[in-house]
Formats: structure tokens, sequence, C-alpha cells
């Protein structure tokens, strides 16, 4: 469990390798700018979020209720179009999740559009697959589509924690190319078999057509849905996996814990 005291937004934008940084501090409008090289933004899906009195790179967050997302378009966002078999990410996201009953996935961010069969990576909460449940998943796929001789994509390194509501927590994912990794609160939330996960085989090109970068929900069985609940209070990307030393010094760095 984490939280205690503000964290300082320098502590992302001064990290190598970093493509966009969202602290959702934004008083007015329907965008958020990124901070960082690549000030992509955020666009709200299906009308305006609440903005809450509960921050953690400032005073506020944001409140992504059930049925509500951000988008921005694949062409307007390259640098989060990370492809390839040599790829290399990091998605965190600092998430306090509502206390309601859970509705299935819940989506964080990524490129990943199951629909279209075009997916590549995405950080999601409560994936539901292998045995697992509400823990912090990082899904990757090579092939876009579902994994051969299955229905979904089942490639995922999955937590053995449960993300618990109502109370702030740092999730984040990485991937080298050759293993994707979950983290819980600072550290790997090592499961056996599971995360870490090898996979060594590179995420998919989508192409010109590909999926679009999400926060909150993805296109799948052919509408929107996988819905986050809960305040947003900053999301990050980074194109290479930040090691456990930076991850755990992130977390650190927010709640003053070892």
């Amino acid at each position: 469990m984490s939280g205690g005291r503000q964290a300082d937004a320098a502590a992302i934008t001064g990290i190598p390798g970093l493509i966009s940084f969202w602290d959702f501090q934004e008083r007015d409008g329907n965008e958020y700018v990124a901070k960082g090289l690549h000030p992509y933004r955020l666009k709200e899906m299906n009308g305006a979020a609440e903005r809450v009195q509960d921050g953690v790179f400032g005073a506020y967050s944001v409140n992504v209720t059930h049925g509500k997302w951000l988008s921005i378009p694949r062409s307007d966002c390259p640098e989060l179009n990370i492809h390839g078999p040599q790829a290399k990410l990091t998605v965190a996201a600092w998430v306090n999740r509502a206390v309601i009953a859970s509705r299935g996935c819940e989506f964080i961010a990524g490129i990943w559009n199951e629909t279209a069969r075009k997916r590549q990576y995405g950080m999601f909460l409560n994936l539901e697959i292998w045995d697992s449940a509400e823990q912090v998943c990082g899904h990757v796929s090579a092939v876009g589509g579902p994994t051969p001789g299955y229905k979904y994509c089942m490639t995922s390194s999955i937590g053995a924690t449960p993300v618990s509501k109502g109370e702030w927590h740092f999730i984040a994912f990485t991937y080298d190319s050759a293993e994707s990794r979950a983290y819980l609160d600072g550290r790997l939330d090592q499961r056996e078999a599971f995360n870490p996960y090898s996979y060594p085989d590179g995420l998919f090109d989508g192409g010109e057509e590909g999926a679009d970068f999400t926060v909150g929900a993805v296109n799948r069985s052919g509408e929107i849905g996988n819905f986050y609940n809960g305040l947003l209070g900053g999301l990050a990307v980074f194109n290479r996996a930040l090691s456990e030393e930076e991850i755990h010094s992130l977390h650190q760095q927010w709640t003053g814990k070892s």
C-alpha cells in the first residue's frame, strides 16, 4: 500500500528514456498534455472525467468512472508506437481503484485493440487468465491476435498480489524484448512461471491502421470495454525497461519508505 505525500514530477521527467508523462493537473479543457520530450495530448472520451482533489503529483487526479476513457490517435503519438523484435518499454501509473465490485478486466494504458487484432502492449488489472484476479498484468503480443491455440491473448506477466481498492498504489510493467515484468508498489511482484514472464518474441507492428493509445479502456469484442474504475494520479511511458532499482526508487521518492 502506497501514499502519504505528493511526488515530485521532476523525478519522472529526469529519467532517461521518458517518452511522455501525464500528471493530470490541468484545470480546464478536455485534454491532458504530457510532460517530457513528447507533449502528447490525452483526450477525454464519452464525456468529461471528473477532476478530484486527491492527487499524486499535485492537488488533483482524474476520476475515470465506468464508461469513460482517454485516448490519443495513433498518428498523433508515433513514439508510443513501440513494436518490433527489439522493442523495450515501461508503463508506470499511480492508481487508486474505486471501491466497487470488479466488473472484469481493467485496462490502464497501452496500444491494444483486440477487435482488430492489433495488440501490441498494455498494462491491465484483474486480467483473469492463468488463475489470476486483481493483480497487475503486463500484456505483450507479437502476433496481434489471440495466442495460437487459445481464444484470447495469453502472453502476460501477472503478479501474485491483489491490488487493493480505496488507496493509492504505484503499478508498473516493463518489457526488455526478452521478459515482461509486473511491479506493485516499487517491487517485482514475483509469481512462479508468470512474473517475470519469458517472451523473447518482440511486439506486433500494427502499421498505419494499428491501435490507438488508450487509457482506461480498450476496443474488444467490437466495442470499447475493460473499463478501469478509479482515480489516476499519474501515467508515464518510457522507451526502455526501467530496472528494479529505478522502479523502487520512484516508489520510495513518492512514499518516503524503503
